[in-house]
């Protein structure tokens, strides 16, 4: 599937979400969309890939961000924020 796939609910929450922190992160929540054959299984990866980030330590993050350092306060809210979504599209379906 690809990120126009999903529901605008979906988009919003995750996708948009992400943006607003960082274009970067957004490339991983995207691409992620070619992954997945449903909605469904992408808000579980999403969550899965949301719970990896928040467990890296500075170096992977900065790997993660092609080598720029990232405010990690900043990252937390944003994931915390995407986690809430997915979990408040998991109730809506």
């Amino acid at each position: 599937m690809d990120t126009d796939d999903l529901s605008e609910n979906a988009y919003k929450g995750i996708i948009i979400e992400a943006e607003q922190f960082s274009h970067d992160l957004t490339l991983y929540y995207g691409m992620l969309s070619y992954e997945c054959e449903n909605e469904a299984e992408y808000l579980a990866k999403a969550e899965e890939l949301t719970r990896e980030i928040m467990s890296y330590d500075d170096i992977a993050l900065e790997d993660l961000f092609f080598g720029e350092t990232v405010d990690k306060k900043g990252l937390n809210i944003a994931l915390g924020k995407i986690l809430f979504n997915i979990q408040q599209l998991r109730k809506s379906k």
